[in-house]
């Protein structure tokens, strides 16, 4: 248990429902001067691009978008209507489409038939509420998973905590069979996909996932009224979502490595579950968890973190009880069109470009968190630009504009785009910037690569943060949370970084302890939600919308590539210290060898200072020569991380410095190869890996140095 403590200890497990954790490593800061300018002084480009932002035509896009039913493969007209958007604004637009292989509902049900022959029937329906018209839309999407396995399944059902790997080990260790049996897991921890994958890898037959209020911390219904009529979570919200398995391939199952198109080979597919699973709402799962109380082994013996939550009446007991749990998921599979709305302005080096997505596809009518803050500052964004360019201004680098479809299911789109354009994105793309959840709470939050850590704390010092008196978005985040998380794969920033090895940033905001429960995935992610306990008035879009704009600005008009190599030396000095601690807990300290990586990280180091030096050269000499050819190698340098082939099982994944944990999906794991071979005992493999990274880190120093 201590190892897979040390595992997550630089973890914060994000999926679209953010919170506030306190997180702090000075490593990542530029300390604020004693004396810092309000407001933030602003060039004549940035303040025309800030300038342009509008609440008011926020809230028009927001509305626009959380209005209609856009599930994946079901229509193209959300994101016709969005390249005619960017289109306004002097964008060259285009759809690029894919043949993907998605699933939808047929038929739901879930019952529990208890020993005296008396049964429970969840609706598996969420609230309809009047307030909040979009709930209750003929046109409602139902409440399923993603990728979920079409068929039924009828058994005692056992709960399994979080469904970790380490919660299936421990109550199998007390005596709990699973074989044969039906898991009852809640969300939090790993990906919902990966929950259902060691449900199915121990031999259960079905799934069945609930969101605890207890994971809400202070905002619930003791202490507040529930949504409509108040900011906790309504009993009813329901948590839709997909449950590929995302930790071995994002993308098209049936494409593995290579883009979906019409008459591509289809391959098994193999990221999906083989037995059905369900979601369903906290106050219909209630019943079914009480009656495994005083049955199987009890929480206190279980002893596992966040095993048990706060649901009234509820003991957390693990069954089996004698009652049986009825599950029928019947799903239809197609191969069906998605599209991506794609926009571009040509940039002058045609060797540069930098990409902007956000998703468009949604599990509900809404979504107003979850894509279309993100989908509404988009079009904000294309807005700024084109005010810009009609000053005669020109980027540098080009421009490209994404909004993605079938995110939800699995990172599709923007997968199956990096798959079909990665030797041209290997060639030419300097970063990807993604925002998904824009705004689901009132934290800045960033996630990036190392080398963009420098930019994104010195734009945040150039954007006002609303609600509070003299304050920028770095004076909040700093207080708040003060450190950039590296990258897993939450959203459609994934194949730019862990296949391509592209810089990237994921950008939003995070919820803090007292801001309004974000119903994940639910119908209540709606534009009434937002409007009334979210982002009243924009404000939060409209603050986001200008960092995320001035850092696109930044990328392609600065002279010299704002990108600092640099940076990597230091996170992978801290990383390593870390890895150190894992492999001391595994008692492995004996065996295995770090100093070909020690090394390799100290050459990196000294390439990055020798390239920082030539690079205040070119800059003071105005050498153009000279600095492009060191921006080439700020932008390729990253693709040495990702040059020793793929992790273990999941060659997709290429970066060796972080990807996303095999048994959290969207968490990072630092030094992965490594990591996760130590943590499944394997050392002959770990000291593959230890020599497999070094060489990595090795291929990004020759590019500096080159």
């Amino acid at each position: 248990m201590r190892l897979t403590a040390l595992l997550l200890t630089a973890v914060t497990v994000y999926a679209c429902d953010k919170e506030y954790h306190f997180r702090h490593h000075d490593r990542h800061l530029q300390r604020r001067d004693t004396s810092p300018v309000f407001p933030p002084l602003l060039s004549q480009n940035e303040q025309i691009l800030v300038n342009s932002f509008q609440n008011k035509s926020i809230s028009e896009w927001s509305y626009y978008y959380t209005h209609k039913r856009n599930v994946a493969g079901e229509s193209n007209a959300v994101p016709k209507w969005t390249a005619e958007r960017w289109a306004e604004q002097g964008f060259r637009t285009r759809l690029d489409s894919y043949h993907v292989y998605l699933n939808y509902p047929v038929h739901r049900s879930l019952e529990l038939r208890y020993g005296n022959g008396s049964g429970y029937h969840p609706t598996l329906e969420e609230q309809v509420l009047d307030v909040d018209e979009t709930t209750g839309d003929p046109d409602r999407v139902p409440a399923f998973h993603g990728y979920s396995f079409s068929g039924n399944a009828s058994a005692e059902y056992v709960y399994v905590g979080r469904g970790q790997r380490d919660d299936f080990k421990r109550i199998q260790a007390l005596g709990v069979r699973l074989k044969g049996k039906i898991a009852f897991a809640k969300y939090g921890g790993p990906f919902r996909g990966l929950k259902v994958k060691n449900a199915q890898e121990y031999g259960m037959i079905g799934a069945v996932i609930f969101t605890d209020p207890g994971d809400d911390k202070n905002m619930t219904a003791k202490n507040y009224l529930t949504y409509p009529d108040g900011p906790a979570r309504n009993p009813t919200g329901i948590q839709k979502g997909s449950v590929q398995f995302l930790s071995t391939y994002p993308g098209d199952p049936t494409t593995p490595g290579y883009p979906s198109k019409e008459g591509s080979p289809r391959m098994d597919k193999k990221t999906v579950p083989q037995i059905p699973s369900l979601p369903i709402s906290w106050i219909e799962a209630q019943p079914l968890l009480m009656a495994l109380n005083d049955h199987g082994v009890d929480a206190k013996t279980v002893d596992r973190p966040n095993w048990v939550g706060a649901i009234d009446g509820v003991k957390y007991s693990t069954g089996p009880s004698p009652a049986t749990l009825t599950l029928s998921n019947i799903m239809e599979d197609k191969i069906d069109r998605i599209h991506n709305a794609m926009g571009i302005i040509n940039g002058t080096n045609e060797d540069e470009v930098v990409i902007v997505g956000n998703h468009h596809d949604a599990w509900m009518i809404g979504g107003a968190a979850d894509p279309h803050s993100g989908s509404a500052i988009l079009i904000e964004l294309a807005k700024a630009f084109g005010t810009l360019l009609k000053t005669g201004w020109k980027p540098k680098r080009t421009i490209v504009l994404a909004s993605w479809d079938a995110e939800e299911y699995g990172l599709v789109g923007s997968t199956e785009w990096v798959e079909e354009y990665v030797p041209w994105l290997r060639d030419s793309a300097v970063a990807y910037l993604n925002i998904d959840v824009g705004v689901a709470g009132s934290i800045p939050d960033f996630s990036a690569t190392p080398d963009l850590h420098a930019l994104t704390t010195s734009i945040a010092r150039k954007v006002i943060w609303p609600n509070g008196k003299d304050r920028t978005v770095y004076d909040i985040w700093e207080e708040k949370a003060g450190e950039i998380g590296a990258l897993g794969a939450q959203s459609d920033y994934t194949a730019f970084v862990h296949h391509a090895g592209i810089a990237a940033i994921d950008m939003g905001t995070t919820r803090a302890p007292n801001d309004p429960i974000y119903h994940t995935h639910s119908n209540f992610d709606s534009f009434h939600w937002m409007t009334k306990f979210a982002d009243p008035g924009f404000v939060m879009h409209k603050a986001i919308g200008q960092y995320l704009t001035l850092m696109l600005y930044h990328l392609v008009d600065d002279e010299s590539l704002p990108l600092e190599p640099r940076n990597y030396g230091t996170e992978m000095d801290a990383w390593l210290k870390e890895l150190q601690q894992v492999v001391s807990s595994a008692n492995a300290t004996a065996v295995l060898e770090f100093k070909a990586l020690e090394d390799a990280v100290a050459t990196f180091e000294a390439a990055a200072q020798n390239f920082n030096t030539l690079r205040e050269i070119a800059v003071s000499s105005n050498n153009s020569t000279l600095l492009k050819g060191l921006n080439h190698k700020t932008r390729d340098f990253g693709r040495g991380f990702v040059s020793q082939g793929g992790l273990p099982g999941r060659e997709f994944y290429q970066h060796l410095i972080f990807a996303p944990g095999i048994d959290t999906g969207y968490a990072p794991v630092t030094f992965p190869g490594i990591t996760e071979a130590v943590a499944a005992g394997n050392l002959t493999l770990a000291r593959e890996f230890v020599s497999r990274t070094a060489k990595a880190v090795l291929a990004a120093a020759d590019i500096l140095n080159t």
